[in-house]
């Protein structure tokens, strides 16, 4: 597509997802549950980034591949949402995943399917669109899951190939986050198991958790962790700083997206400024106000605006 103004930030989602979201008045099991209209978003970490980043008043341009009827339905919702995207045309459908609320329990439910297979020539093609739009970037994010097809080192190769952007940030988990750290990043989100898992770690108090980023500081070119712990709130790590923010009282409608939102949030922040403590804190009421809106809904700007005032950031001590 024509590029109309300077991008500042790219996403790139490898294996996004048509979200539907419904809801029941109880879940049970062998009965026929009657559900709710179903609601339709699209989904995948890059794409629920780029839509927390353009309500928030910053633009990003998506890139993701997609196919059959459902990959249609992913294009065409991106672009209700006015999200500028580089769409990659795969063989095999795109997924559908499913989310249940319980008006009863207010539990929720969440079915999410491993993803249709990329060939090498598709999953190339996302590398490359990045390679061509990256020099122009300030930031980079590659987020989610891989689908059957890339190889464990896929996000290894997406920093490789964001080599024109000035700061790459990959969330995701496992072999995939491990290669793109050996590459170096600027940013990751993990939440505290996926922390635990990649720092080998089963301790969940501050001081441990503090240790254990210095030694992946040691270990890997990393330049910011930004734990998200869910109710108990949040640490930001740098080599030489950390900052620990509490959890709002939030009861919670839904927690999809909460992670992307809280990362949306946060990079609209960085966008326009390096104050990491603003960025921290926007991060929180990101994430918090995921917690608001239904389904895979995501965070929305008058509440992110208005949970920001109400999020405290600690500098701790003992970092």
């Amino acid at each position: 597509m024509a590029e109309t103004a300077p991008i500042q930030i790219v996403t790139l989602t490898i294996n996004p997802a048509v979200d539907i979201s419904t809801s029941v008045k109880k879940m049970q099991a062998f009965v026929k549950m009657r559900c709710a209209e179903a609601k339709r978003d699209p989904g995948g970490g890059g794409i629920n980034v780029a839509r927390v980043l353009k309500r928030l008043g910053t633009e990003a341009i998506a890139i993701y591949p997609a196919g059959g009827a459902s990959g249609q339905t992913l294009a065409a919702l991106v672009e209700r949402e006015a999200v500028r995207s580089i769409v990659i045309p795969t063989s095999n459908d795109t997924r559908e995943d499913i989310t249940v609320f319980d008006e009863t329990t207010r539990e929720q439910f969440r079915l999410v399917f491993p993803g249709a297979l990329l060939s090498e020539f598709e999953w190339q093609q996302c590398l490359d669109a990045l390679a061509r739009i990256s020099r122009q970037a300030a930031f980079v994010i590659a987020s989610g899951s891989l689908p059957p097809g890339p190889p464990d080192d896929f996000y290894g190769r997406v920093v490789q190939a964001s080599k024109g952007a000035a700061r790459v940030i990959v969330d995701t988990t496992g072999a995939a986050l491990k290669a793109a750290l050996a590459a170096g990043v600027y940013l990751i989100k993990p939440n505290l198991r996926e922390f635990q898992d990649l720092a080998g770690i089963s301790n969940t108090d501050e001081p441990s958790l503090i240790a254990a980023g210095h030694r992946l500081f040691d270990r890997y070119r990393i330049e910011i962790i930004a734990l998200s712990m869910g109710s108990q709130g949040a640490l930001l790590l740098t080599r030489d700083m950390a900052l620990r923010a509490d959890g709002l009282p939030i009861a919670p409608i839904s927690v999809s997206g909460a992670g992307d939102s809280f990362l949306g949030a946060m990079v609209s922040c960085l966008a326009h400024d390096d104050d990491l403590e603003r960025a921290f804190r926007y991060g929180i009421a990101g994430g918090s106000a995921a917690l608001l809106s239904p389904g895979t809904g995501l965070c929305r700007a008058e509440d992110v605006q208005r949970l920001a005032a109400s999020v405290n950031v600690t500098r701790l001590h003992h970092a």
